[in-house]
C-alpha cells in the first residue's frame, strides 16, 4: 500500500501510517498537473485543501483506494464521483472539534467585552472605561445551525454560562443534554447569538443573506467558524449598519481561496465589502484558525491514522 502526502501535517500522521505498513511519499510543492502525472502509482492520498480532487484527477489515479482529508469536511473533493469509483473517503472532524468550540467561545466573549477595542485604545494612550462596558452571555439564547462535531463541542463549552441553547440540523433526532433541536422558525424567533457549524454544501452556500437575516425577530450576534461561503459579507455589513446584526465573529470569509492560504497575495483581489468589514469595531476577525491549535494538529493526524487502520481492517475481512 502506497500513499502520497500532499500537505504538511503532524509527523504522527506519516509515522502512524508507516506503522500500518503504508509506504508514504511526500510532495508538498509540485503543481496539480505534475501530481496528476504520477498519481497512478498510489493507493491513497492525504490532503488538506491544497487543490481540488476532481473527476479528472480521480480518473488519472487508477489505483486509488483512499482519499484522506486532514480536516472536518470533504468539500474540495468530488465525493459522489469518488464513491462511484469505490474510493474510501476519510475526514477528521473529531480532531479539531474541541478547538473550534473553544475558539467560538473566545471570539464571542472577546466581542461582548470589547477586548480588542480596549486593548487597541490602551496601546494608543486612551483609558476609556464606560466606552468599553461589556455585555454578558448569561440569559442569552444561543442558536446553533449545524449540530455535528463542532456544533456539539460549542454547545458543551457553553454549559457553564447559564444560557439557553437551541440547535437546527437537517438530520433528525440530534438533540442531546446540551441543546434542544428546533425548527428554523424557532431559531429565527428566539436567537440572541447565532453560531454556524455547517459544512460547505449547496444548501449552505450564501445561506446568511439579506432574506435570511430579515427573518430573525430580534437583533442578534453572528459567529461563523464554519465556511466563509455561508455568509454574504455585503449583506452582513448592511445588517450591521441597520443594527439588525449587533456584531459578528468571523474566522472564515467568503473571499478566501479554496486552499484557505495566501489571503492577501496579489492574485486575490479583495472587494470593497472587505474594506468596510475591517473598519468596523463590531466585527472580530481571525485567519481561519478556529480548528488550528497545537493540540488539534496532533488529534487530526491521529484521527486520520485510526480511520485508515479501521478501513484497512474492514477491506481485508
Amino acid at each position: 500500500m502506497k500513499f502520497l502526502l500532499l500537505d504538511t501535517n503532524h509527523t504522527h500522521l506519516k509515522t502512524g501510517l508507516e506503522k500500518l505498513g503504508v509506504i508514504c511519499d511526500e510532495d508538498y510543492t509540485s503543481s496539480k498537473e505534475k501530481i496528476e502525472k504520477k498519481i497512478d502509482m498510489y493507493d491513497g492520498i492525504v490532503i488538506r485543501s491544497r487543490f481540488n480532487i476532481d473527476k479528472g484527477f480521480i480518473d488519472k489515479a487508477t489505483k486509488l483506494k483512499f482519499i484522506a482529508r486532514v480536516g472536518a469536511g470533504l468539500e474540495n473533493i468530488d465525493v459522489e464521483y469518488a464513491k462511484n469509483k469505490n474510493v474510501i473517503l476519510i475526514a477528521a472532524p473529531e480532531g479539531n472539534r474541541n478547538a473550534v468550540g473553544e475558539h467560538a467561545i473566545g471570539m464571542i466573549l472577546s466581542l461582548f467585552n470589547k477586548l480588542k477595542k480596549g486593548d487597541d485604545e490602551i496601546r494608543n494612550g486612551k483609558w476609556r472605561r464606560e466606552a468599553n462596558r461589556g455585555i454578558e452571555l448569561e440569559g442569552k439564547t444561543i442558536g446553533i445551525i449545524g449540530y455535528g462535531n463542532t456544533g456539539k463541542a460549542f454547545a458543551k463549552k457553553l454549559m457553564g454560562f447559564d444560557v439557553d441553547i437551541i440547535c437546527y440540523d437537517i438530520k433528525k433526532n440530534i438533540s442531546d443534554q446540551n441543546a434542544k433541536q428546533v425548527g428554523l422558525n424557532e431559531i429565527f424567533e428566539r436567537t440572541d447569538v447565532l453560531s454556524l457549524h455547517t459544512p460547505q454544501t449547496d444548501l449552505t452556500n450564501n445561506m446568511v443573506n439579506q432574506n435570511f437575516i430579515n427573518k430573525f425577530k430580534k437583533s442578534f450576534y453572528l459567529i461563523n467558524t464554519a465556511r466563509g461561503s455561508a455568509v454574504i459579507i455585503r449583506d452582513l455589513m448592511k445588517a450591521i449598519d441597520q443594527n439588525k446584526i449587533l456584531g459578528a465573529c468571523l474566522d472564515v470569509l467568503e473571499f478566501e481561496k479554496s486552499s484557505f492560504e495566501n489571503f492577501f497575495d496579489a492574485s486575490n483581489e479583495l472587494p470593497d465589502e472587505f474594506k468596510d468589514l475591517i473598519k468596523s469595531d463590531k466585527v472580530l476577525l481571525s485567519p481561519h484558525v478556529a480548528g488550528w491549535t497545537v493540540e488539534s494538529k496532533l488529534k487530526l493526524a491521529d484521527t486520520i491514522v485510526k480511520k485508515v487502520e479501521e478501513s484497512l481492517i474492514n477491506t481485508n475481512q
